[in-house]
């Protein structure tokens, strides 16, 4: 499939409207990500990696917030343990409709099955590896824990949950960080008008939280172990153990 070049804030909007994920993001998803969120492509090799390690037999593993799959293809090509199924879960129909694209061209046989569904509806059972790529900070402040709760409660003992968020800081850091993100995309080709109006579009929509905040909450969940493995300026991703 051609990866179009985000363009979407490229000139001025007379009013600059909600984020969604919609088919003019799903068409350009892949290089805005790319040159929005530092590490991701760091992150996602990485969840593969990870899935290698953890994933146990006859076992599911659920890519929660899936959008094109780029971490379900991940967890495709790492698991190596027989019996495993994916589950990718996405409420947009656009994005599904382009993961399903990426997922058949694959060479893997590992079995994958997408739904068009709100994560928060569907039933983790049976898990050894969860992803929340970049997804939680989409879910309503109110609806976090028990979806934690629920994905932990589904996760089989010494299953794990990978959690990739953007991250707020509670002093100084924060200013310093969140200027160092504006030069990355900067740096990535994107306008000063771009940087504006896409902020204004995630305003009230893309809520994130203090790495402490995540850690108590993924605590009072029900895992055992939060590890930070990977930091780049204010984007992190942790692994939760059950």
């Amino acid at each position: 499939m051609n990866n179009l070049l985000d363009r979407i804030y490229a000139e001025p909007h007379a009013e600059v409207s909600g984020f969604a994920f919609d088919d003019a993001v799903a068409r350009v998803f892949p290089d805005m990500i790319r040159r929005s969120v530092p590490g991701y492509t760091t992150i996602i090799p990485m969840i593969g990696i990870i899935a290698s390690q953890y994933a146990q037999p006859h076992t599911e593993l659920y890519d929660l917030g899936c959008s094109l799959g780029a971490s379900t293809l991940a967890m495709r090509h790492g698991v190596d343990q027989p019996g495993c199924r994916i589950v990718g879960v996405d409420n947009s129909d656009a994005m599904l409709e382009r993961c399903r694209k990426y997922i058949d061209a694959d060479s893997s046989s590992v079995p994958v099955d997408l739904l068009l569904d709100d994560i928060r509806s569907v039933p983790v059972a049976n898990a050894s590896v969860v992803t929340l790529n970049f997804t939680l900070q989409f879910i309503p402040l109110e609806d976090r824990l028990a979806l934690l709760s629920q994905i932990a409660d589904g996760l089989n003992p010494g299953g794990v949950l990978i959690l990739s968020e953007k991250l707020v800081f509670e002093d100084g850091e924060q200013s310093v960080l969140e200027e160092l993100h504006y030069d990355f995309k900067r740096a990535n080709g994107y306008s000063d008008l771009e940087i504006s109006q896409k902020r204004t579009a995630l305003e009230d929509y893309l809520v994130p939280e203090t790495l402490g905040q995540h850690r108590e909450r993924l605590l009072a969940a029900g895992f055992s172990r939060v590890v930070l493995w990977y930091q780049c300026f204010n984007f992190c991703s942790l692994l939760a153990i059950k």
